[in-house]
């Protein structure tokens, strides 16, 4: 076992990390010790589990970061950061936003992160799935999805790869509550990726307009499901999904309004938060979390 600090002179608010991250009850997230257990592959295809251990202010954080094997020891340290996006000083993000009309929120929920999911294939998976569900049912269907078809190690959850689903029947995911066009949707966007008609690693390196032009390609995704993957899976800073409901709901809620704003007007809104319209977007998600 290894172990090595990374000390942050930024803001970062890894309370909210560990409560968006505790969603997922697959997730393992103890709050008292601000620990968090992460399942890690790695490019070479290697598994490991990586415990982060959390301290300090949000203005100065350090996370413990360890785990088991020694010789992969600096790219999981390169995973980490990037995950975390270790590099982004939340507060220059919220400075671009003072003078503005998000400046109370930026000021009400300081150091708001992009809480990423851990793999480029999963996070689609998720994205597909919760696509029009409640929330509450979105994670009950991907709980026994990844209970279904993933593995666990030491209590970790890994997730299910795309080679287990391909070879899955529609059956077998209705048999879990996945109506017929979402069990299409997952299995068939999965055989895509076996049959090499599509790379996330490549597709990632794409600006967002490009990946958005060929993930709403395919079967099952559209422009919401693109920005989701792109916003969780990626990180990107500037996406703003004014479809969504949730964040019409925060807009309604923060300015009182008596009807949520409309899609078009959110948009138009929006070119005034560039290029930071992700951390708007996960600003006004959590600022109606409870």
């Amino acid at each position: 076992m290894w172990e090595e600090q990374l000390t942050g002179t930024h803001t970062y608010d890894y309370h909210y990390l560990m409560k968006r991250w505790s969603m997922d009850q697959l997730n393992i997230v103890d709050t008292k010790e601000q620990v968090v257990k992460l399942p890690v592959v790695l490019e070479d295809g290697s598994r490991h589990i990586v415990v982060l251990q959390f301290s300090g202010t949000i203005a100065s954080p350090t996370v413990n970061v360890s785990s088991a094997n020694s010789s992969k020891q600096e790219a999981i340290l390169s995973w980490v950061e990037n995950w975390l996006q270790w590099d982004i000083d939340l507060a220059e993000v919220a400075a671009h936003f003072v003078g503005s009309d998000l400046e109370q929120l930026f000021y009400a929920h300081a150091g708001t992160p992009i809480v990423k999911d851990t793999e480029l294939y999963y996070c689609l998976m998720k994205t597909i799935i919760h696509q029009q569900l409640n929330l509450k049912f979105a994670y009950t269907l991907t709980n026994r999805f990844v209970e279904g078809f993933g593995t666990i190690e030491d209590d970790i959850w890994f997730y299910p790869t795309p080679g287990r689903i391909a070879s899955l029947e529609y059956g077998d995911l209705r048999k879990m509550q996945f109506s017929q066009r979402k069990a299409e949707y997952v299995i068939d966007t999965s055989r895509l990726i076996i049959e090499g008609k599509l790379d996330l690693a490549q597709l990632a390196a794409l600006p967002n307009e490009g990946i958005a032009a060929e993930l709403t390609k395919i079967r099952g995704l559209g422009s919401w499901s693109a920005q989701n993957w792109m916003l969780f899976g990626l990180g990107r800073a500037d996406l703003l999904p004014a479809a969504d409901i949730g964040v019409q709901n925060a807009l309604k809620s923060y300015e009182n309004l008596t009807e949520k704003p409309a899609p078009a007007v959110i948009h138009e809104r929006g070119k005034r938060w560039a290029p930071y319209r992700s951390y708007a977007t996960m600003t006004l998600w959590r600022s109606i979390e409870t």
